[in-house]
């Protein structure tokens, strides 16, 4: 059903990474479904610019992707005193769209017409439905509230629990009315009993959990719900699974992200390239003249006009050539390189001694005063993550792997012309590893032995989840190392930056001497809190070198200490749990 209210508000920064397209929203009153991409209204939406990125996108989902577009935002800071201006925002549908009514338990969908929805323009967060004929209420109809139990499967999808199904042991004509009981304070599944009025059949909720709940569910029947329809060309061949609303499980977002780079060469260049939106309709030069009068681009009204508009055409004929490259290697040398003449106002860099008691180990430090980032949302996955399928960087670069196919959900009906990012503006620090250490690292007998060991427990972890292994790269040891670092690290900067722990984000650059464009070993940590904290100065003020080598030892000495233990020391990658967790 087509949910056609305004019920609430969220972030920027959440529509994309926690309540994006195929998630649920846990509202005050109601849990809602965020919709494809076929609903979102785009006359909102401002175009993000990072080619980079899109050419990325388009190898991951298809060539048909043309644009970025932010999430639809209206700039009327007035918007929430007129309950009858235009709803600008996401849009969502209900969803479970089975509800019980708190007082006699009653268990229905809301295509049933048993309960309805009660608005308030004034307070759109308290827009909820109720049950006007409980026989249980003394004045106001209860509000009703969504059941906590849903079904999904690995391939993505997700469907309402199959209440009928469930409670009669399989299909049957009678429709009821359901019930569900709550004999407990703990809320514990062995509590939970769902009851038929009609023919009186029961069952307790525990039973569609774990072994036994692959015995009392049916087939998944494809669905999904955030696009309105079922996969019926290509049925699904999974087992459906029980989960709560509101698990951690039931959606990840895959995101890819780049850094911006300057793409001009000198000041002018860096104008055009950052009012590209405006100035790319420009295709003679009095319509240049025009746009630059109109456009609110008077700082280009100091260049000769025939100076811009050469490096305008200069610029349409490069989009028309520009190709593929990995995303990291450019960023690479952006920031190994630190040229201080290329820095804008959106990126810039300056270059600074290894930290103090650590020179043998690291060629330079590199404070990245200023930087954005832009993200992109391409799809999600249900019940495996991302991480665990693969690290889609750390794929092969022209082999799509097998098991990022198979899991990432679609985001819209048909092929999508553009996917939602975002952008975020921030700074950081980048250190660049000395590469005769790595490699003499990577050369020692110790290294190689645990190598062999990660290479087969990752193997036999791939093959329990019925991954082919061959499909990715190993990223290789220094992978492990630098990425153990980063996380040390950034644990250790976020205790005197001012930053919390969760707005701090590490990028790895790791390629092996073998590989193309190789070898590349360093890691840019950096603030990447969208909404609120931006670029403070915090964390590049602890670059410094004596700063920087005070933090590394303290990092170091705690990472003697295992936040996660017993539980590394209690696994080892040969056992039969197939545990990844091994101190």
């Amino acid at each position: 059903m087509d949910y056609k209210y305004k019920v609430g508000q969220l972030r920027t920064s959440q529509i994309l990474f926690t309540y994006g397209i195929g998630s649920i929203a846990d509202l005050l009153n109601l849990s809602v479904m965020i919709m494809g991409m076929e609903e979102w209204d785009t006359s909102y939406m401002k175009e993000i610019r990072e080619d980079r990125l899109l050419l990325e996108v388009r190898k991951e989902l298809n060539t048909s992707v043309k644009k970025l577009l932010s999430p639809p935002l209206n700039l009327n800071n007035d918007s929430n005193n007129n309950p009858w201006e235009e709803k600008i925002g996401v849009p969502v549908a209900p969803f479970p769209s089975w509800m019980v009514c708190p007082l006699c338990r009653l268990l229905a969908p809301l295509e049933s017409q048993l309960f309805q929805v009660k608005e308030n323009k004034h307070r759109p967060e308290q827009t909820r439905y109720v049950h006007p004929n409980c026989i249980n209420a003394k004045k106001n109809p209860p509000t009703v509230i969504p059941v906590r139990f849903l079904v999904a499967c690995e391939q993505g999808h997700l469907d309402d629990f199959p209440w009928l199904y469930f409670v009669h042991q399989g299909n049957t004509k009678c429709q009821g009315p359901l019930r569900l009981q709550e004999y407990g304070v703990s809320g514990s599944t062995t509590e939970i009993f769902a009851k038929c009025d009609k023919c009186e059949a029961q069952r307790v909720l525990s039973e569609a959990f774990g072994e036994l709940g692959k015995r009392s569910l049916p087939r998944c029947r494809g669905r999904h719900p955030h696009l309105r329809n079922f996969e019926i060309e290509n049925p699904c061949d999974q087992q459906m699974r029980a989960m709560l609303l509101g698990a951690s499980n039931s959606w990840f977002a895959v995101n890819l992200s780049a850094i911006s780079l300057p793409s001009g060469n000198n000041e002018l260049e860096e104008i055009v390239d950052k009012n590209w939106q405006k100035l790319e309709k420009a295709t003679t030069p009095d319509r240049l003249e025009l746009i630059i009068e109109v456009g609110d681009l008077q700082v280009l009204g100091t260049y000769p006009l025939e100076e811009v508009f050469n490096v305008i055409e200069a610029k349409r004929d490069n989009q028309e050539v520009l190709e593929y490259q990995d995303l990291k290697t450019p960023e690479w040398e952006a920031l190994s390189q630190a040229d201080t003449s290329k820095n804008t106002s959106e990126f810039q860099l300056t270059s600074v001694e290894p930290p103090t008691g650590y020179a043998d180990y690291f060629e330079q430090t590199v404070l990245v005063d200023r930087l954005k980032e832009v993200r992109a949302f391409i799809g999600f996955t249900r019940i495996q993550s991302p991480g665990d399928i693969e690290d889609s960087e750390q794929s092969e670069q022209d082999n799509q792997p097998q098991s990022r196919k198979k899991y990432l959900s679609p985001i819209s009906r048909k092929l999508p012309e553009w996917v939602p990012a975002s952008e975020i503006r921030g700074e950081g620090i980048f250190l660049q590893f000395a590469e005769d250490r790595i490699k003499m690292w990577e050369d020692s007998k110790s290294v190689k032995e645990r190598e062999t060991l990660v290479r087969e427990a990752r193997k036999n972890w791939l093959n329990s989840r019925n991954i082919d292994p061959d499909k990715g790269k190993f990223p290789g040891m220094r992978y492990l190392l630098i990425h153990s670092f980063a996380h040390a690290l950034m644990s250790q900067l976020a205790i005197a930056c001012g930053y919390n722990a969760a707005s701090l984000r590490e990028r790895i650059y790791s390629t092996l001497p073998s590989e193309k464009n190789g070898p590349h070993a360093g890691v840019l940590i950096y603030t990447a809190a969208a909404d609120s904290e931006g670029t403070l100065g915090g964390l590049v003020s602890l670059g410094k070198p004596d700063t920087l080598g005070y933090h590394i030892s303290a990092a170091l000495k705690t990472m003697k200490l295992c936040a996660s233990d017993p539980l590394c020391a209690e696994h080892q990658p040969t056992d039969a749990n197939l545990s990844l967790h091994w101190a």
